[in-house]
């Protein structure tokens, strides 16, 4: 049990009514979940808001409630706050006892690459014979125990939770995904965070911030806010990412592919296959843990993992490994190891034709995904692309301009889409003001649309007029989680003479689209 002030240490309080140090069990910011004991926290929602719960939560037992306004309620203290959300994540780390201070605590951010290279530190990491906690889009791994992500990065509340359940696996390094959202609404306040990254920029979740200088003002938090023992990772190769290099008083170590001002260049890079090759070398010095790093130190990186934009990932995870103290031999052998993230260009078939599955979250991701399809060896490229779903219609012409631009210089002269109405939940539902916003592009560029409603019917259309040579591209984000299930299944039934512990090998250990 805690004092209800002790709690509320850190916290910005304005007033207290009915003002008494009551005992607290635990915190919640859902009605449903309060106990008795609990303090409840009222969060203004974008689609609710807490205070409409208040009555709930205290015949639930609340045992004192968080409140941005007053309420007309005599039987708890109500603790007036400027920002209930802030105040959740400092109850959050004050109730769990602040355990991100016990690690090493990394946080990625980037509009696009961040689950890869999440997944790529993780690997150094773990290469390094170390136990790690990774949380992101994908799954949350808490040492020995894994479950699926229900957000890119948790609530304050559970954000801090699975912190102390790492704590209690004795991890010591961790890596998370640091979405701008989580930024805006001040999920990640309190954390401790060690090394924070910013590796690209570009628009996406416009809709949601209001603007691109808001969503770059959100991603820019995780740097800025960095305190002076930090280290932050910065890409100067993308502008964004390099403005903030004076931003901060986390010590700075930057990184450039194409650039070589900074710490860290990459030379003779090599992408014939799809797959990179490349020599990272050291421009300047800088220091890691418990070791100092001079210029002309090389390490040669052959990547499994294909892709332009891997390189970057790779760059970043490999700069975060040298900070870490991790041997360069051991770094070179994680990440030459490294076969990737489910969903993130992924290849899940290669026989007389290919299958590529990637999320397509956004046009920084498209342009990436398309400009690496370009480079590969194939005779025709074939595109199924599920509609983002309740993005708004800003996203999702863009999405279909940076298609759109890629057409002729991939030959796409028809496109497969699907609206995936039965394998998408009802906030990933596609709005017909997105479909008519990417039908208009495709019909200005005289890409042809063949539109389906259902997420099989597209995969089997594709896949009936597949070619020796083609690659299909499964692209989108929730409304193709299924797809690449689907795609193998079809080919299990087409082609029974394939062994089928090989064909869906790409599926084992897979979180997306798993029911």
């Amino acid at each position: 049990m805690h004092c209800l002030y002790d709690l509320l240490e850190d916290v910005e309080v304005l007033e207290i009514k009915n003002k008494k140090n009551v005992e607290v069990k635990g915190v919640e910011y859902n009605s449903r979940n309060v106990t008795p004991g609990d303090i409840f926290v009222c969060i203004k929602g974008y689609r609710t808001d807490g205070h409409q719960y208040f009555a709930e939560a205290v015949s639930h037992g609340a045992a004192a409630v968080v409140v941005e306004e007053l309420q007309e309620d005599d039987t708890v203290p109500q603790v007036r706050v400027d920002n209930s959300r802030r105040a959740l994540a400092a109850l959050s780390c004050n109730l769990f006892g602040h355990p991100s201070r016990s690690m090493r605590v990394v946080g990625v951010t980037a509009t696009n690459g961040k689950t890869t290279t999440a997944y790529m530190i993780d690997r150094i990491m773990e290469k390094h014979g170390l136990m790690t906690g990774l949380m992101g889009t994908v799954v949350y791994k808490m040492g020995r125990h894994v479950e699926p992500a229900r957000l890119t990065t948790p609530e304050s509340l559970d954000l801090q939770r699975n912190f102390a359940r790492m704590q209690e696996e004795d991890v010591s390094h961790v890596t998370m995904e640091v979405s701008s959202g989580a930024l805006q609404l001040s999920r990640v306040e309190g954390v401790d965070f060690d090394i924070v990254t910013l590796n690209n920029i570009n628009k996406d979740h416009i809709d949601f911030h209001g603007s691109f200088e808001r969503y770059f003002k959100s991603k820019s938090l995780l740097i800025r806010n960095a305190g002076k023992g930090a280290r932050a990772v910065l890409n100067l190769d993308c502008p964004y990412s390099a403005s903030l290099v004076d931003d901060t008083e986390a010590g700075v170590v930057t990184f450039g592919v194409e650039s070589r001002e900074g710490h860290l260049g990459c030379r003779n890079l090599d992408l014939s296959t799809g797959r990179a090759r490349f020599t990272a070398e050291v421009l300047k010095p800088f220091s890691g843990e418990g070791k100092e790093y001079r210029p002309g130190e090389k390490i040669k990186l052959a990547l499994a993992v294909p892709g332009y934009h891997s390189v970057y990932n790779s760059m970043v995870a490999l700069t975060v490994g040298m900070l870490c103290g991790v041997p360069a031999e051991t770094i070179k052998n994680a990440l030459q190891g490294f076969r990737g993230v489910e969903r993130r260009f992924e290849l899940i078939f290669e026989d007389d034709f290919k299958i590529l599955d990637d999320h397509f979250a956004n046009s920084g991701n498209i342009n990436m995904t398309l400009g690496t399809l370009q480079l590969m060896d194939s005779r025709k490229i074939r595109v199924v692309y599920a509609i983002r779903g309740s993005r708004g219609v800003t996203v999702n012409r863009e999405n279909a301009e940076a298609i759109a631009s890629w057409a002729p210089r991939i030959g796409l002269e028809e496109i497969v889409v699907t609206l995936s109405r039965s394998h998408v939940t009802e906030k990933d539902r596609v709005t017909e003001e997105e479909v008519e916003a990417f039908q208009e592009v495709m019909s200005r560029a005289g890409i042809k649309v063949r539109l389906f409603e259902e997420l099989p019917d597209a995969i089997f259309s594709a896949l009936s007029a597949v070619q020796p040579g083609d690659v299909i591209i499964l692209a989108g984000a929730q409304g193709m989680d299924y797809g690449a299930g689907i795609a193998l299944e079809l080919i299990r039934q087409w082609r029974p003479e394939i062994d089928h512990k090989r064909l869906f090998e790409p599926l084992e250990n897979r979180v997306a689209g798993i029911t």
